[in-house]
């Protein structure tokens, strides 16, 4: 790196030349820019510019116009701050009169819940919301309120570390008031460690949590009265249900899964892995033999494509086909003669 360049100053912090020139001013009562230059170089006059700017060097009025000393570090950071804190000030003031002028409309929307409940209305029994802020924000609201039980089923394997450190605060004290808390799932999760380690932490304050390989549509139900459950293709909406007889449906749904699925293992042996990796490759024969592409079954399975592709691929060399067609084929003949003696031994 050239001389110049390495004594530029980076991500904000002081050049070199600044940081001699700092040095040589506290040591000294203050100091002309001559004096600097004849003591340090020719980059003297740009160091003086540098810290006067971050509030390091001032003026020594005293000893003439020309003449500079060294200000303390926490001063020059008092000064420098000054505007910033002055500024957060003003966005908290304002922050509490937006808020003060919301909240001064809560009378008047509980008000009018009331009317609508005393009516035999109420809310909307769908509704769909489509920013993902607001549907966070609804998924609060509803954990905030939840009394008895909660039910969770999410699809797509691992969850992202950003949605498990949003959920985590929100359902220990969901679970801390004494609400029953069930998740389920898909078997891939188990290789996340971020989900693991999630749920050892709720495990440990009584949720339950188990995986399943399929089938799972993603959801949430609180109390048995509201469901969340996720909008096809449109990635961030919810459709929220409030009819009883469709979150009766979700219920219903999210107990047979419940059945189906096995508990989840903050820890995975050797052998369990191998077992779930076998089982995963099952479905993925039982899929790939009724016809789906690579992208539908990895999605359905929770798994990346590329990882769903080694699997199909493993799969077509063990039954020696050439082809997807001929693999289905051949899977879908060797699971009619199993199904059979199933039956048969029924």
């Amino acid at each position: 790196m050239p001389a110049d360049e390495a004594d530029q100053p980076h991500g904000g912090d002081l050049s070199r030349a600044a940081r001699r020139l700092y040095a040589y001013a506290v040591e000294r009562h203050s100091f002309a820019a001559a004096e600097a230059t004849e003591a340090l170089g020719a980059r003297a006059a740009a160091a003086i510019t540098e810290l006067a700017a971050a509030h390091l060097l001032q003026r020594a009025s005293d000893d003439g116009p020309e003449r500079w000393s060294a200000v303390a570090p926490r001063a020059a950071a008092a000064r420098a701050l000054a505007p910033l804190a002055l500024l957060v000030r003003e966005t908290h003031d304002e922050m509490d009169r937006l808020r003060g002028r919301l909240e001064a409309l809560v009378p008047a929307y509980e008000a009018g819940a009331a009317h609508l409940e005393r009516n035999g209305s109420g809310r909307a029994k769908l509704e769909l919301v489509t920013d993902l802020g607001a549907v966070r924000g609804l998924i609060a609201e509803l954990a905030a309120g939840c009394e008895r039980e909660l039910l969770a089923s999410q699809p797509g394997g691992g969850r992202p570390v950003e949605t498990l450190e949003e959920a985590i605060g929100r359902d220990e004290s969901l679970l801390a008031r004494g609400v029953r808390m069930r998740t389920i799932y898909q078997h891939t999760a188990r290789y996340s460690r971020p989900t693991a380690a999630y749920v050892e932490r709720v495990t440990a304050l009584g949720a339950q949590v188990r995986t399943l390989g399929d089938a799972l549509m993603r959801m949430l139900v609180f109390d048995g009265h509201t469901g969340l459950m996720a909008v096809p293709d449109r990635s961030g909406a919810a459709l929220v249900v409030r009819e009883p007889a469709v979150v009766h449906f979700m219920t219903s749904a999210f107990e047979r899964c419940w059945v189906e699925a096995e508990p989840f293992p903050t820890t995975v042996s050797p052998d369990a892995a191998r077992s779930l990796s076998d089982e995963l490759r099952q479905t993925i024969v039982r899929l790939l033999s009724e016809g789906l592409e690579d992208k539908v079954i990895a999605r359905r399975l929770g798994m990346s494509e590329r990882t769903c592709q080694r699997h199909i691929a493993e799969t077509m060399r063990a039954v020696g086909a050439k082809s997807r067609f001929q693999a289905g084929y051949l899977l879908s003949s060797v699971a009619a003669p199993a199904a059979s003696g199933e039956e048969a031994g029924s």
